[in-house]
């Protein structure tokens, strides 16, 4: 594995200044030249939750309009429609648990983290190619290691008591609960992204904008709708709000946060629509056999009833 700064050469190496990279060239410039803002330890933890916040906004806006246009329900993946001061209650509750979270765990870990770094400021941007390159390298990493890691929560008890099952809470989605998990958990998500781009050698361009895409991937995940312009219907690589929905439902598959293909080789893929059924399929024929086991005790309480009478009237006779 090449170190990060002989990968950060290859910049410098390839690729015409006034050519594919000009647009990216004087942004590159422009942000070089607030270095100094660009590494303050407080920056990357108040970004990220800025721009959490940010992406899910259009989600809410969603909940709010679906109270007066019934017809957005339409593309909701679960159907049960909620009052508007409750969804927004919702939201609430959501937002001040990730505050406080980001405030005493992310905050702190993020500037301890920006203070021992040595950032690395090439002069040269990376061309589109690169930076195109390096960012969906570092999602198919990321989605890897993020896979290996929340199938062991899932599969080690105490992980998941002590990590994972704050993430849970939330049985139906929506899109603020893409951090709303425990302290631990967001940590590891953090390493992970940090451990990817690292790994891939990116330049910092090409870093912040997988950082930002992560944001946004993870929010429509969870965002609890199933729109026609969302990105699994553009790239059926992608699983979507449906596909990682089915495992807040069942607890179990599709552990991968973004692509499909880990739980296809792993046998851990759950058919959205199959599972679905076989959910609301398994509940009914539950019903159905408590219905069928309280009809047979009714009816033989009616029969020892039955026969109690007529043994007391014999004993009249």
């Amino acid at each position: 594995m090449k170190p990060m700064a002989d990968m950060n050469c290859t910049f410098d190496q390839h690729g015409d200044p006034n050519g594919d990279r000009l647009l990216l060239q004087v942004l590159w410039d422009d942000l070089r030249s607030r270095r100094e803002f660009l590494t303050s330890p407080y920056l990357p933890a108040c970004f990220a939750f800025l721009i959490h916040i940010l992406l899910c906004s259009p989600f809410l806006v969603f909940e709010a309009l679906g109270c007066l246009w019934p017809r957005i329900h339409f593309y909701r993946i679960s159907r049960n429609a909620e009052p508007l001061g409750l969804c927004l209650q919702r939201w609430v509750d959501c937002f001040w648990r990730i505050f406080i979270k980001y405030l005493t765990t992310i905050l702190p870990a993020s500037a301890l983290y920006q203070r021992v770094r040595n950032p690395i400021f090439p002069e040269l941007a990376p061309s589109w190619r690169v930076l195109i390159a390096e960012v969906i390298v570092c999602l198919l990493l990321f989605d890897a290691l993020f896979f290996i890691w929340h199938y062991s929560m899932h599969r080690v008890p105490w992980l998941y008591r002590m990590v994972h099952q704050a993430h849970h809470q939330n049985r139906i989605t929506f899109a603020l609960i893409a951090q709303d998990a425990s302290p631990a958990e967001l940590l590891s998500l953090q390493v992970l992204a940090l451990t990817s781009a690292w790994v891939v050698g990116c330049h910092p361009l090409s870093e912040a904008l997988f950082h930002l895409l992560n944001t946004w991937l993870a929010v429509e995940d969870h965002c609890g709708y199933d729109l026609p312009w969302a990105l699994h219907r553009l790239l059926p690589c992608f699983g979507g709000a449906p596909f990682h929905q089915a495992h807040h439902h069942v607890y179990r598959g599709n552990y991968a946060p973004y692509f499909r293909h880990w739980d296809w080789l792993c046998g851990t893929y759950l058919r959205v629509r199959e599972e679905a059924g076989r959910k609301h399929g398994g509940r009914t024929m539950r019903r159905r056999r408590r219905r069928r086991k309280s009809l047979v005790s009714d009816g033989v309480c009616a029969g020892h009833a039955c026969v109690k009478i007529y043994a007391s009237n014999e004993a009249i006779k």
